[in-house]
């Protein structure tokens, strides 16, 4: 999209003017399977029903005073590179420049004003790395916390972020801000962080397990051969879990067991047939196994999710991560599983932007720094443009798709310090 610099785009039914973009503000969520990004870039044109709506503003009442402020139209960008190929992010970032547009601090020798917000494990593993290749100094923030605050954010700010999922149907939820805490939120990586969440900055991590999308690629590719994670995931969709595990009906004849209230379709054992079978991995079509094994770790997260949700007297259960990456057979494993367990008393539900909660808390952290000029305030996308609607990294639109993929952003405006 900044290949040339330049980009169209319309507001409240105006034709704007081809404009600069300009961008700022870089997050990064560095975690031990995917680094996710994202940063905004803004352009310096704005129609003139803003200043009749209220959003472009000389001044703004604070809590501390009046304070000078523009309010900036642009886009949210959210990517995302495999860890192991750290070499490809920090290539995107350098020929987008991109470690410039993070925090300066004047004070700093040069080699280290360049500062970028950055969370999860690898903001400590991989901070040497980036300094040495790109002269970026990673301000490190916890990773609960943006966590947190980017699924905050979401909820309150962006129009359609939750929606559920059951038997193919998807439905969007409104969220009631007044009564938006307490929820259970479940960030689905490498592993699983289980977080009641109380209100702004009030959280605890009440659980997690091991088992997450770090299990489901690492044991995928041992058992596929398959090299990434969206190739084990595709392959899923075409299998057929019911080759591989063991169901009730296996074990009571093709009958239910209804005095449990088990159907004969329930897993009764996960890969339970491999058991019983004289077979070997390569008899096994690896579609099959890749579904058996989302089906396992999804069935298992659900599960624990709920339970957690029980200790707390929660009804409602945000999944977040890249695991899920908006899969419907993931999406509605867990529903099943949370639905099941709860008999319908609990509710799962899911997040348009569900991989880039630990990268938006990051990026909304700038606001608490001295040297930032962002502030903490937010405006939904512009209202002449659909609320599903966004665009790819070519600066190309399409009102068709409902979830944020890789790679793309979203039209927002931003308030920013003058």
């Amino acid at each position: 999209m900044e290949g040339d610099g330049i980009q169209a785009a319309k507001l409240e039914g105006e034709e704007l003017k081809l404009c600069e973009d300009e961008v700022s503000h870089l997050a990064l969520d560095i975690g031990g399977s995917l680094i996710k990004m994202v940063y905004f870039s803004s352009n310096s044109i704005c129609s003139g029903d803003d200043q009749k709506n209220g959003f472009i503003k000389d001044r703004s009442d604070t809590a501390g005073g009046n304070l000078n402020y523009t309010v900036l139209s642009g886009r949210l960008h959210f990517l995302k590179f495999e860890t192991t190929k750290i070499s490809e992010c920090m290539k995107f970032i350098s020929t987008k420049r991109l470690q410039e547009y993070g925090g300066k601090d004047d004070e700093a020798p040069a080699s280290d004003k360049n500062i970028i917000k950055a969370t999860g494990g690898g903001a400590f593993k991989f901070a040497d790395l980036f300094k040495e290749k790109l002269g970026i100094i990673l301000d490190k923030v916890d990773e609960m916390s943006c966590l947190v605050a980017g699924a905050n954010f979401l909820l309150k700010a962006v129009h359609q972020e939750a929606f559920t999922y059951l038997d193919g149907q998807k439905d969007y939820v409104q969220i009631d801000h007044k009564d938006l805490y307490p929820y259970l939120l479940v960030n689905v990586g490498s592993g699983v962080s289980m977080i009641k969440v109380d209100g702004d900055n009030e959280f605890e991590r009440v659980s997690g397990t091991s088992v997450g999308g770090g299990t489901f690629w690492g044991l995928g590719k041992l058992l596929t051969k398959c090299q990434s994670f969206d190739e084990l995931l595709e392959l899923s969709r075409q299998g057929n879990n019911r080759m591989i595990d063991m169901l009730v009906g296996d074990i009571y004849g093709g009958m239910d067991y209804s005095k449990i209230g088990l159907t004969s379709t329930a897993i009764a054992s996960s890969f339970g047939k491999a058991v019983s079978e004289n077979k070997e991995l390569e008899d096994y079509r690896a579609e099959d196994v890749a579904r058996s094994l989302l089906r396992m770790i999804s069935n298992n997260i659900g599960q624990i999710a709920y339970l957690n949700a029980l200790r707390f007297g929660l009804k409602r259960i945000f999944f977040g991560g890249f695991f899920i990456r908006g899969h419907a057979y993931t999406m509605d494993t867990l529903s099943v599983a949370v639905n099941f367990w709860s008999k319908g008393e609990a509710k799962a539900l899911f997040l348009r932007h569900e991989g880039f909660l630990g990268a938006l808390g990051a990026f909304m952290s700038y606001e608490k720094k001295g040297f930032t000029d962002i502030t903490h305030q937010y405006i939904e996308q512009n209202s002449s443009i659909p609320k599903s609607s966004f665009c790819t990294e070519d600066g190309s639109e399409s009102s068709t798709r409902a979830h944020v993929r890789d790679n793309e952003c979203i039209e927002c405006r931003v308030q920013v310090r003058n």
